[in-house]
């Protein structure tokens, strides 16, 4: 008789968990899953956001929207390539997911303001954030940097080595 009290509590512990945790893991399963990568590396980068961000994560991309997801995988390489690896391979390999996902490959402003927010519990710096974006952006672009109200010719793009000097 106890064995099958036992047996109905831990039945419905484990429904319970999955029922509880149902969200993030379905978020999670359909980034990889975009992404072609295994859930681990999404559920890692979750677990480390704090309970609070995790759930905003979590439901920023439970809604069926493309630039969420897009988004969200942006949040992820930021997450990769910043506080998880910074190598130059590893920056090329998050380049080739994202492009393979069908993805723009590129950081935009918006996008590094939004994985502030989701990982502020790891308080990220701002200017090595954006330090970062200058540098991953400039490494997979051959035109530079757009920079607002300057023109080099009759482009709108300056190298990020021309700027530096002029600068």
């Amino acid at each position: 008789m106890i064995w099958i009290m036992l047996a109905t509590l831990a039945v419905v512990f484990v429904a319970g968990f999955q029922l509880l945790t149902a969200g993030s893991r379905h978020a999670a399963q359909r980034l990889s899953k975009r992404l072609q990568l295994p859930p681990v590396q999404v559920e890692s980068m979750i677990s480390m956001m704090g309970k609070e961000a995790a759930k905003e994560f979590t439901d920023y991309l439970s809604s069926d929207n493309e630039t969420h997801l897009h988004n969200g995988a942006a949040v992820l390489l930021i997450w990769q390539v910043l506080i998880v690896d910074g190598s130059g391979e590893n920056s090329q390999r998050w380049h080739a997911i994202l492009s393979r996902a069908g993805f723009p490959p590129l950081i935009s402003r918006q996008q590094l303001l939004l994985a502030l927010g989701f990982l502020r519990q790891l308080e990220p710096d701002s200017q090595e954030l954006h330090a970062l974006r200058e540098q991953y952006n400039a490494r997979f672009t051959s035109q530079g940097i757009e920079l607002e109200g300057e023109f080099s010719g009759t482009r709108k793009l300056v190298s990020l080595s021309e700027w530096r000097r002029r600068h």
